[in-house]
């Protein structure tokens, strides 16, 4: 065997270890990361809301990991106006090889939105809403090192849960074999108008990654 292939070999080694330790110090098995379905492998998908809406916290609060507790039912720093909360199922999102969708061992990465925090303001019927989210993405076992980029969706209900603005973003993360998690914040505005009869707590802001994204699951 040639000394450059048995280097290789070892950086393979290396590769399946790193992401194996990262996956362990997240509470998971490899079990969890290629089962590409449902639960979260990164913490969970519920998310916490607060009013310190800054990048450097977001940032901070995912690396810190853990899961999140939804603080609007009771702790809410400021009742009565919009929540602020990931869409359900698209608080994660798993991209594979193509043609290998659903396939665990063909995972190339997997991004997740772990913390959430959210100010608003109201004048008259205009409603202003401070949003930031951070999350974190997970290098598979079938992914590549370097800049990863995925696609958001944020947009507000009313009263009826009908949509009525919407705003597309993208969040970008660099991972590598050594070390295979990379984090992401963003921090936003979004202003609408509350009907004359409605309240500004019956709209919600959702956030989610966009499932059209090629090769997701």
């Amino acid at each position: 065997m040639t000394q450059s292939v048995m280097k290789s070999r070892a950086r393979g080694l290396g590769a399946a270890t790193a992401i194996l330790a990262a996956l362990t110090l997240n509470g998971c098995g490899m079990g969890s990361i290629t089962s590409g379905l449902g639960t979260s492998v990164l913490g969970g998908g519920s998310s916490s809301e607060s009013t310190s809406v800054s990048e450097q916290d977001l940032i901070a609060a995912a690396k810190a990991g853990g899961d999140a507790t939804p603080s609007f039912s009771g702790a809410d720093s400021q009742p009565g106006c919009p929540r602020f909360v990931t869409w359900p199922r698209d608080s994660y999102i798993t991209i594979y090889e193509p043609g290998r969708v659903g396939d665990g061992l063909a995972i190339m990465h997997r991004g997740e939105i772990t913390k959430t925090a959210r100010e608003c303001h109201v004048n008259g019927s205009q409603v202003t809403v401070k949003y930031g989210f951070s999350g974190r993405i997970l290098l598979g076992p079938r992914g590549n090192s370097g800049p990863i980029s995925l696609p958001i969706n944020v947009f507000v209900t009313d009263a009826k849960r009908e949509r009525i603005t919407t705003d597309n973003l993208r969040v970008d993360a660099s991972v590598a074999v050594e070390n295979p998690i990379g984090y992401f914040s963003a921090v936003r505005e979004v202003t609408f108008s509350v009907p004359e009869g409605s309240r500004p707590g019956e709209f919600e802001v959702y956030v989610g990654f966009d499932r059209n994204t090629p090769n997701a699951g």
